[in-house]
């Protein structure tokens, strides 16, 4: 069972950025895409940023909420996932889950972090 541990949240202003880290128990190269996706009080979890691996590093998505403002970056070297939040909005809150998936004889199976919580004041 691979398992995704996510670091970085925390508390800041509006305006204010964080980074946010995920180091999964197996190797980056062994998912298809990894990325982040949050849930705020009350709505429902959504996509923020995703990588789609490649040979060269993969290339990402972003909501558009957060494009431009956010990026998603692989360190194969540290074998870890980062998502760069900057001007972050009151609206940023919410909970951070970093997410990855294995494709493996035709099935796809999805893993989840606990989730690490981001509170943007302003």
């Amino acid at each position: 069972q691979v398992q995704l541990r996510e670091s970085g949240g925390g508390l800041v202003q509006s305006g204010g950025s964080l980074r946010l880290s995920c180091e999964p128990s197996a190797s980056l190269f062994s998912f298809n895409e990894m990325g982040w996706y949050r849930q705020a009080p009350g709505k429902q979890r959504e996509l923020v940023a995703v990588i789609v691996d490649s040979v060269d590093g993969g290339w990402p998505t972003y909501a558009d909420s957060v494009n431009g403002r956010f990026t998603i970056s692989r360190d194969n070297a540290k074998n870890a996932l980062h998502l760069q939040m900057n001007s972050l909005k009151p609206e940023d809150t919410a909970v951070y889950y970093c997410h990855a998936d294995q494709k493996l004889s035709g099935r796809t199976y999805d893993f989840w972090g606990q989730g690490t919580q981001v509170t943007v004041s302003s």
